[in-house]
């Protein structure tokens, strides 16, 4: 494999040393090897005095990344033990802790489409830039999952019920509403990308951010919290679908609409998770969670069915099992969160959290 053919482009220029995800065919979709990679580079420059920031960008025109690589994950549950995609994901929420902690500036771009495990290697760093092509998403509920790479952490703590929707829905917002969620800091015009990049071998960040950042433009959800924040802070999934279908606004029922094509079993789940994660004190806390509420999810059958429906046939009309929420019980849902004894992820309490 030659360089430029490298899954994840790494060099330093002056005091930046950048990232490059390097797969534009799948809009640079996060593979094992991958999160190896980036760890790897950045175990050097933590280290390294001569690093001084450390810039990711994704390669190609679509955007920074679309998530993991869920096929693999599907052909995982469908054929194999689910082994491979649980050290998959050890090693990838161990790395969103680690963005989270990098003791340097971490300057992600988050133009064109971000969504999944491209907001955990993202939106955890301590500058986050978005633009007008921005699209970000947590999509899980649609394949039959639920939010994680810390999606559950970060959606739990934006303001109001704004994150709970986001996390139900798997809506795709752009760059005023990820400000306003949290998910993002500097508003640059993408024209303006490559100029911020180049300048940053040779400037500190927030130099460069004061010379290209730009007042966002207005988001859409800000004027919906009314009916989010009224509808969502209902306890069960039911409720809030009656709420939405009830309230008589036309986005509150396109959205009841939504949430009725999601997988009935990962909406339990993820509005669990969410509540669950707001109690949480740490990151690492909330990761611990999402790795048991993962490796739950490779013995479902929606995982496997929803990416069939949506990423392998494409025929858009998942067959969820069970096929409706008054089928999902409590004692189903608590399942997902059940103790993993010697296969927890540990990080809480590794950082002592």
């Amino acid at each position: 494999m030659t360089g430029a053919e490298a899954p994840v482009l790494v060099h330093t220029i002056g005091r930046a040393a950048h990232l490059t995800l390097n797969r534009p065919r799948a809009l640079n979709a996060l593979n094992h090897a991958m999160v190896r990679l980036i760890d790897e580079a950045l175990t050097e420059w933590e280290r390294d005095p001569t690093v001084k920031t450390v810039v990711v960008t994704g390669a190609g025109e679509r955007g920074l990344c679309a998530g993991g690589d869920i096929r693999a994950v599907h052909d995982d549950a469908r054929d194999g033990d689910g082994t491979a995609s649980a050290e998959f994901w050890r090693d990838e929420y161990r790395l969103n802790a680690r963005i989270a902690r990098c003791p340097k500036p971490y300057v992600a771009i988050m133009d064109g489409i971000v969504m999944g495990g491209g907001v955990g290697i993202s939106a955890h760093g301590s500058v986050r830039v978005v633009t007008e092509r921005s699209r970000i998403a947590m999509p899980e509920t649609g394949i039959g999952f639920v939010p994680d790479v810390g999606g559950t952490y970060l959606l739990s703590r934006a303001p109001g019920e704004l994150g709970t929707h986001l996390a139900l829905t798997g809506a795709q917002i752009g760059a005023g509403d990820a400000l306003l969620c949290g998910l993002a800091d500097h508003y640059v015009p993408s024209a303006a990308v490559p100029d911020l990049v180049a300048d940053l071998p040779a400037l500190p960040v927030e130099d460069v951010l004061a010379r290209h950042g730009r007042p966002a433009p207005d988001g859409e959800l800000a004027a919906q919290r009314e009916w989010i924040d009224s509808c969502y802070a209902a306890d069960t999934v039911e409720e809030i679908i009656a709420r939405l279908l009830d309230h008589g606004s036309p986005e509150a029922k396109a959205t009841a609409d939504t949430l009725l094509t999601r997988s009935p079993t990962a909406l339990k789940v993820t509005l669990a998770s969410i509540r669950r994660a707001r109690r949480l004190d740490s990151l690492e806390a909330v990761l611990d969670q999402e790795y048991r509420v993962s490796c739950a999810a490779l013995t479902t059958l929606d995982l496997v069915e929803g990416v069939r429906a949506q990423i392998i046939d494409k025929d858009r009309t998942p067959r969820w099992t069970p096929a409706t929420l008054a089928e999902v019980s409590d004692t189903d849902v608590e399942r997902f969160f059940a103790p993993l004894g010697e296969r927890e992820l540990g990080l809480a309490d590794a950082v002592g959290g």
